[in-house]
């Protein structure tokens, strides 16, 4: 069985991680916060101090980061992939980034004969830590319908969506589009309910309507349950890409523009410590005055 690295032992990548041992692979793991990989120690993996030294000990290097600035120093900076001298040279990144940085970052380290492969993930960490994710994949086919059984491992629904950087915009764009559905829905909800209609009721018209969705049912779920997870969302941070690529583009976005505003004035007022479905009822809470 192959032996993987994985940079990135947070709340995504130590279940991503996790599944891989599962299925039977040997894990060398980094991460700048080294008590993170604390878990996936007790499970087998061996840590290693730099991404340079998990590239040297492994086939085939994964990665879920938090930022641009992460998949830069991990690709480039010192200490980084760049470095390795043997060992892998494919790379699958799964970090929720922009198109830009994973393109020009590939840019570089196919100099050193590096091959990135761009991926993203759909769900959050009780998704990742059930190995139910949705995976996107762009860049080679070849390498897509090669590592299939390493992406079942950590996903059910696993898609090729054409060339380096596709991955990104899709992950840009399901964020864009879920920032949409949650406002629209909390915010006709919160109407409904002004006329007289509680949430339980909209919840079972949405259920038996065409609008019906396993989205649009997670999302009433904890509107009528008002249990928010208390963690930060990385929705935001996503419709932020994908607006500054559409400003870029002269692509008008009205619909996402006002989403992100929204998400805005939840950070503003302090109610956006929690997953996507907490802000979008709290900050219509603070628009109508609730307490």
């Amino acid at each position: 069985m192959k032996t993987l690295g994985f940079i990135g032992t947070g709340g995504m990548g130590s279940g991503m991680a996790a599944n891989l041992i599962k299925a039977g692979y040997r894990l060398v793991v980094n991460d700048l916060d080294r008590n993170r990989a604390k878990g996936l120690d007790d499970q087998g993996a061996l840590f290693k101090e730099s991404p340079k030294a998990v590239a040297e000990s492994c086939e085939l290097v994964l990665s879920m980061l938090p930022n641009n600035d992460a998949v830069k120093a991990v690709a480039l900076g010192k200490g980084g992939l760049i470095e390795a001298v043997d060992g892998a040279a494919t790379w699958i990144d799964f970090s929720s980034i922009d198109k830009d940085t994973i393109v020009a970052v590939e840019r570089e380290l196919s100099k050193k004969d590096w091959t990135v492969i761009d991926a993203s993930a759909g769900g959050v960490e009780e998704v990742a830590a059930a190995g139910t994710l949705t995976l996107w994949l762009s860049g080679s086919r070849i390498l897509f319908d090669e590592h299939q059984p390493i992406f079942k491992a950590m996903g059910k629904s696993i898609l090729h969506v054409g060339e380096l950087g596709n991955a990104k915009l899709i992950k840009n764009a399901m964020a864009m589009l879920a920032a949409v559905q949650h406002m629209s829905l909390v915010e006709i909800g919160t109407w409904l309910k002004k006329g007289g209609l509680d949430e339980s009721t909209f919840q079972s018209v949405i259920k038996n309507s065409p609008q019906d969705s396993e989205a649009s049912r997670r999302i009433m779920d904890i509107v009528v349950s008002r249990k928010f997870k208390p963690r930060k969302s990385w929705m935001p941070k996503d419709v932020g890409f994908g607006l500054d690529m559409a400003r870029e583009m002269e692509v008008p976005m009205p619909f996402v523009s006002l989403a992100s505003q929204m998400f805005a004035i939840a950070q503003a007022t302090g109610q956006d410590g929690y997953e996507a479905t907490g802000i979008a009822c709290n900050v219509y809470d603070v628009i109508n005055g609730k307490p």
